[in-house]
């Protein structure tokens, strides 16, 4: 049996020096408003898992309380990769889209491959990186934000 997951995320910026993608430290002028890390691309693949095991979405697991405020978001994406696995189900692969006007993802995207595939265990075959710019439409297209969109394929073992 395989089964599809869509997840999302997005978060507004700050004035900063980095943000976290993927895991991955990425310089900026801008910074993630969270209460976790606010790596956007880590918590919709966390949606995108969660949504294709019939499990829910992030909000079930994790609360804004102090436990998780300023939580690395691998301990997010290890969790939800050991419910996962309880299920019987494998990653088939990740489909991801980062869309920001900046800081540019692209020149990133190896890297951030290399990280998430060490993190939850998969080739580097198994998950494609793209990003795009919202062309200066809307929030994203004034600098005032990042998103992420994510597709997950799970097989039964």
């Amino acid at each position: 049996m395989i089964k599809i997951g869509q997840g999302y995320d997005s978060h507004r910026f700050k004035n900063g020096e980095y943000v976290i993608i993927g895991g991955v430290k990425i310089k900026s002028k801008k910074s993630i408003v969270a209460h976790s890390d606010g790596d956007v691309l880590i918590h919709a693949i966390c949606d995108a898992l969660l949504g294709a095991a019939g499990k829910g979405d992030m909000g079930l697991y994790f609360n804004n309380s102090e436990k998780f405020k300023d939580m690395d978001s691998v301990f997010f994406l290890k969790e939800i990769m050991s419910i996962v696995k309880d299920d019987s189900y494998e990653i088939g692969n990740i489909d991801a889209t980062i869309i920001t006007e900046e800081p540019p993802i692209s020149k990133h995207a190896p890297e951030i491959v290399k990280n998430l595939c060490k993190i939850i265990k998969i080739n580097e075959s198994q998950i494609n990186i793209k990003s795009k710019s919202n062309d200066k439409l809307g929030y994203l297209g004034r600098h005032e934000g990042i998103e992420a969109h994510v597709s997950v394929l799970l097989k039964k073992i």
